[in-house]
């Protein structure tokens, strides 16, 4: 592309002079024969060089140059005059001017001062590109990025050294390294060290940062030195991995059993709790997906602890416990007078959780209305008041969870198909208890513990019948109901051991929900019906809830002619 050139002159003899030059030399040019021509040329183009006469009639070049500085910092100016000065010189160079040339202009002086003036300005956008991609690499890495200078004061972090180091980033640019931070061990301060010393990398892998605010916080850090092409030691850069969950884990024998709040070694809950752990990582919205009772709330709490806002709000609303113009100020907030009983400005659920995360439960019951309000927080990250015009910028993340199936809700016209692929950035199903069998003793074991501290009791265990009939249970309320029926048991048992006389009721008279052989066809087509209802028709659920294999169900719907009708 040719270098773009505006001439401004009051002299037309000297403009189209110098046009002419540049045109001969490749340069695209236009001309401007005063300070408002300039000033309406710069508005609407674009140029990389100037040529302007610091005396323009009664006006100065002077008022050109200074708004070519404020809207292009590396675009070069050149004065020319023909009353050069040192006064005059020094104040357009004080003022970003590149040179000047004294008139009369003479065409190998002018192209040489252009060639000289471009190299300059070549060299100040790669510094700037190369400044851009450095600040893009930085903020976007999930480590704690820190440079500094030969004498260990900080240049530049990242969002993620906040979070590692608890500082604020706003005020320790200029600061020593060593002042900066919760009071730790201070071991990356001698990787610091020792990398300035010998102009060398220097590792250290899971070091105990000893803080008094996170006792256990594991790191590994890296610290590698910035030489100039002749070895000077200008500073160096520090990257810091926080690996306290991923160290806890490595320390555990065996199979995980927990994950923040959430327990479970079945293979379900493994694969939830490998994508909990991803998802940590990121700032993306999740839909929590599952039916009532499966511990959606726990995966709300885990994603967040995990996550690197941790240390932001976590605000959590129920969209189904409010009616609609009470759920909209409560999300939004209102300003005094918009309503009866605006008495006064109150900031909503969005703005009391920015720089945090913002919890929607039961998303699926939201009207047609807040669905396209919430639709312009997702796009636009901003909100307005209810009764205010000023958009207010927040920085959220948003968790949203529905035991309704959203797809299904969008075919029928009872939820917005944009607002559901913004929520559907990624899904995180949660599987039923029934689907993970294999889990009831451990969830059983956990909630003993929890109860005997409770109600000041010391059981111990449910009995081997007691688990039998928990393992073959439908479990229709999943974890909550699991949970409820032990405090039941609590209450009645007065010994060490739950046993069936302690279990409510419900559990010996309810039908077995598997299929099995001796069933007559009345029964096991309403055992097949009532599976595919709890699962909404899915057949790879069903088959695994009934205890039988994909082919086997397919078999059984073609023999009793049982097909979805569902609109």
């Amino acid at each position: 592309m040719k270098a773009r050139v505006l001439i401004v002159d009051d002299e037309k003899g000297i403009r189209d002079s110098a046009s002419l030059f540049f045109k001969h030399d490749g340069y695209d040019s236009m001309t401007a024969a005063g300070v408002n021509e300039a000033l309406e040329i710069i508005k609407s183009h674009e140029f990389d060089l100037f040529f302007i006469d610091i005396i323009l009639g009664d006006q100065s070049g002077i008022e050109v140059l200074k708004e070519i500085k404020k809207q292009c910092e590396n675009c070069q100016v050149i004065m020319f005059t023909g009353y050069p000065t040192i006064d005059t010189a020094a104040e357009a160079l004080r003022l970003g001017a590149y040179d000047y040339i004294p008139k009369p202009v003479k065409k190998d002086v002018l192209l040489r001062a252009a060639q000289k003036a471009m190299e300059r300005k070549n060299i100040l956008d790669k510094n700037e590109s190369y400044r851009i991609h450095l600040e893009a690499i930085i903020h976007s890495s999930q480590d704690a990025i820190i440079t500094i200078n030969h004498h260990m004061n900080v240049i530049e972090t990242n969002k993620q050294h906040s979070f590692i180091c608890n500082v604020r980033r706003d005020n320790i640019a200029g600061k020593h390294i060593a002042s900066i931070g919760a009071p730790c061990s201070k071991k990356c301060i001698d990787a610091l060290k020792e990398t300035a010393r010998t102009r060398k990398q220097s590792k250290i892998n899971h070091l105990e940062c000893v803080r008094r605010d996170r006792p256990n916080q594991i790191v590994s850090l890296s610290t590698y030195p910035l030489l100039t092409r002749k070895g000077s030691y200008q500073g160096s850069v520090m990257t810091i991995k926080d690996e306290t969950y991923l160290y806890e884990l490595e320390d555990k024998k065996g199979q995980r059993r927990q994950l923040h709040n959430l327990i479970g070694v079945s293979r379900l809950m493994q694969s939830v709790f490998s994508l909990i752990e991803s998802l940590s990582r990121v700032n993306s919205t999740v839909l929590i997906t599952g039916e009532s009772g499966t511990g959606k709330e726990l995966v709300v709490d885990a994603l967040h602890h995990l996550g690197a806002s941790s240390r932001r709000p976590l605000v959590k609303v129920n969209c189904a416990a409010l009616a609609d113009n009470l759920l909209e100020s409560e999300l939004f907030g209102h300003v005094k007078g918009s309503f009866t009983g605006a008495i006064g400005n109150k900031a909503g659920k969005f703005e009391k959780a920015d720089g945090g995360t913002v919890f929607l439960d039961e998303i699926g019951d939201i009207s047609p209305a807040l669905q396209v309000r919430l639709l312009r927080v997702l796009q636009e990250k901003e909100i307005e008041r209810v009764g205010d015009t000023g958009p207010i910028k927040i920085d959220v993340r948003i968790l949203a969870a529905t035991n309704k199936n959203l797809a299904k809700q969008v075919r029928l016209g009872a939820f917005r198909e944009d607002l559901y692929y913004r929520l559907h950035v990624v899904e995180l199903q949660i599987p039923p208890l029934r689907e993970r069998v294999e889990d009831i003793p451990l969830l059983t074991e956990h909630f003993i513990k929890v109860l005997n501290k409770k109600m000041h009791k010391k059981i111990e265990y449910v009995s081997t019948e007691v688990m039998n009939i928990f393992t073959a249970y439908a479990w229709p309320g999943n974890v909550r109901e699991l949970e409820h029926s032990l405090e039941s048991a609590f209450i009645l048992c007065n010994q060490s051991i739950i046993t069936i006389d302690h279990i409510p009721e419900k559990f010996t008279t309810q039908k077995p929900l598997f299929v099995n052989k001796d069933a007559d066809n009345k029964e096991e087509i309403e055992i097949i019906m009532n599976a595919l209802e709890k699962t909404d028709w899915n057949k790879a659920k069903t088959a695994r809830v009934l205890g039988i294999s994909r082919k086997t169900l397919y078999k059984k719907l073609f023999n009793y002619k049982i097909e979805d009708k569902r609109p």
